[in-house]
């Protein structure tokens, strides 16, 4: 069993991990400085990790600053994380996690409720190095209460031994030889915004009406048994095993995924698809407001953030990032690689699904779980 399958079948296993021996170890004897914490939750496999020897980022992040970190690898579906969180953070209490990593669109809802603080961006210099599209973006657009992780970008994976052909849109994903072989994704924005996109609409500025032929074509799918399953990360297990031939995927994942079976394959469809991003927030009442910072501002320096980026292989948010992979032989490659610095062809080709008024969400989020849950 490689390393990444071994991570996935722990985090299944156990719903957490936290990366590297040393970080392990701090956790079971308290290494580090006690007084000084932080507690990050994240997505699975979206840090370097320490491997054969070489620290990964919270290991040197640890190593540098003496901060005692626990790093969970524990989410897998952003509803179902915010379910998790909502009841403390709506009653005014605070919760484990100093910072923790969402999609925009959750970001967005969190500030909306008021459970999210203001960053310590006054700690954080290296927040200077962020790219300037995403600077004060549509979900914050005062840029005090997010920080991008990585972006990247929606897609289409599949397994060419198993599709007997190259896919080449998004109607591929509804070919009868598929049938009970499709996987969509429990995003709805992503799932959606590909379909909508498909069905000529804009997503820039989405309304429920544009998306219903969307949403009764997926609802047809599942219906006839095309669709095996609407998944959260865990599609990469479905993937690899062979239970899904193709399913709507996340650009880095699916880089990674390659490693381990070349059969896999990634289309960005012509009709075009959704940028998204994951940014950094810190729930209402945090108390290690200068630890987060640190790291913020840690894995915010362009050296560190090639080194994520070559990991995950998704788009980094920090200017820089490009020019360091292009300086070594080992990550050359990726400098040039279009899924995570995208060219001018490959930007016409990415929308960002609009923001939503809390009643239109709603009509979406009951209807897409309609189709999802149903």
């Amino acid at each position: 069993m490689g390393r990444r399958r071994f991570l996935r079948h722990a985090l299944l296993a156990g719903g957490t991990a936290a990366l590297g021996p040393a970080l392990l170890a701090a956790c079971r004897s308290g290494g580090g400085d006690r007084s000084r914490r932080l507690v990050i939750s994240n997505w699975p496999l979206y840090i370097d990790p320490t491997s054969d020897g070489v620290p990964g980022t919270v290991d040197r992040f640890r190593k540098q600053t003496g901060i005692e970190v626990s790093y969970s690898e524990d989410q897998n579906d952003s509803v179902a994380f915010f379910a998790k969180i909502q009841p403390e953070l709506s009653a005014g209490r605070p919760i484990a996690q100093d910072l923790f990593v969402t999609p925009y669109w959750l970001a967005a809802r969190l500030i909306r409720l008021g459970w999210a603080d203001p960053l310590p961006l006054e700690e954080v210099a290296n927040a200077a190095r962020l790219i300037p599209t995403l600077r004060k973006p549509s979900w914050d657009p005062s840029g005090r209460f997010t920080l991008p992780w990585q972006s990247g970008i929606t897609g289409i994976a599949y397994n060419i031994e198993a599709t007997g052909r190259p896919l080449t849109s998004v109607d591929d994903l509804f070919d009868p030889r598929l049938k009970g072989k499709v996987g969509f994704l429990t995003e709805m924005r992503d799932t959606m915004g590909m379909l909508m996109l498909a069905d000529g609409k804009d997503i820039t500025q989405p309304t429920f009406a544009a998306a219903e032929p969307s949403f009764a074509r997926l609802e047809r799918a599942k219906k006839d048994g095309q669709i095996r399953a609407f998944t959260g990360n865990d599609y990469q297990d479905d993937l690899l095993a062979g239970n899904f031939a193709a399913c709507v995927a996340w650009s880095g994942d699916v880089a990674q995924l390659a490693l381990e079976q070349p059969k896999l394959r990634f289309l960005v469809p012509a009709t075009g698809t959704t940028l998204w991003a994951d940014v950094m927030v810190m729930p209402k009442g945090a108390p290690h407001r200068r630890e987060a910072a640190e790291w913020m501002n840690f894995v915010y320096d362009p050296v560190h953030a090639a080194r994520i980026a070559a990991a995950v292989k998704y788009i980094s948010p920090v200017q820089g990032v490009q020019e360091v992979l292009a300086r070594t032989s080992d990550t050359a490659a990726l400098a040039r690689n279009p899924l995570m610095f995208p060219d001018r062809a490959m930007e016409a080709r990415l929308k960002v699904f609009g923001p939503l008024a809390p009643a239109e969400e709603a009509q979406f989020d009951e209807r897409f779980a309609s189709i999802t849950e149903g």
